[in-house]
């Protein structure tokens, strides 16, 4: 494992376990950890996943924003749950979405497991904004991505990041529970 791939790691851990707290630190250690993805996911021609990083950096930003002034009274936005019909509209954008940028990667560059690295970008931008936005259903994206993340980090001989995801499903697992022992009731939008 390179050194860039390990500080990647550790920095990944500790942003999760600070997302899982709900900590408002959990951002500024979000973007430094996506930036030094970027790096090891480019040395990969994991392309896709490089345009992640570049992504969940604006997510990340806004996430911080938000967390820190997206609320009422005190400033910090209350854990909440999504109309049903709104995500079962995003999964199937997602899915849409995954197989257009998929194709399109498997046509015009040299992407590995173009179809996968896809399903990690766009389940990762969706989870991310929902976790920007403090939606339950964050975890539940989170878990899916990190299920199929598992298997393309391995396969492309990322073995740090296969691990890492590895944690970040049992740790997608303690936000949900986490969370929803703070959940608000549902709202539509």
């Amino acid at each position: 494992m390179s050194p860039a791939e390990t500080a990647g790691t550790v920095l990944g851990v500790i942003g999760v376990t600070l997302m899982v707290r709900q900590s408002v630190w959990g951002w500024p250690v979000g973007l430094v950890q996506v930036a030094v993805s970027a790096w090891v996911f480019h040395g990969a021609r994991l392309y896709s996943d490089v345009l992640l990083q570049g992504c969940f950096f604006v997510l990340q930003a806004y996430g911080w924003w938000h967390w820190r002034r997206g609320g009422e009274g005190e400033g910090r936005p209350p854990v909440t749950r999504s109309a049903p019909r709104l995500v079962a509209t995003w999964a199937v954008l997602g899915l849409v979405l995954t197989m257009l940028w998929g194709e399109l990667m498997r046509r015009v560059t040299g992407a590995a497991l173009p179809h996968w690295d896809a399903f990690i970008l766009v389940f990762s931008l969706l989870s991310q904004w929902l976790q920007a936005r403090k939606r339950l259903e964050n975890w539940v994206g989170w878990m899916a991505v990190n299920s199929v993340a598992i298997g393309v980090y391995w396969a492309r001989d990322l073995r740090g990041f296969a691990a890492l995801y590895l944690l970040f499903l049992g740790m997608a697992i303690w936000g949900h529970v986490s969370w929803r022992r703070t959940m608000e009731e549902p709202r539509d939008a």
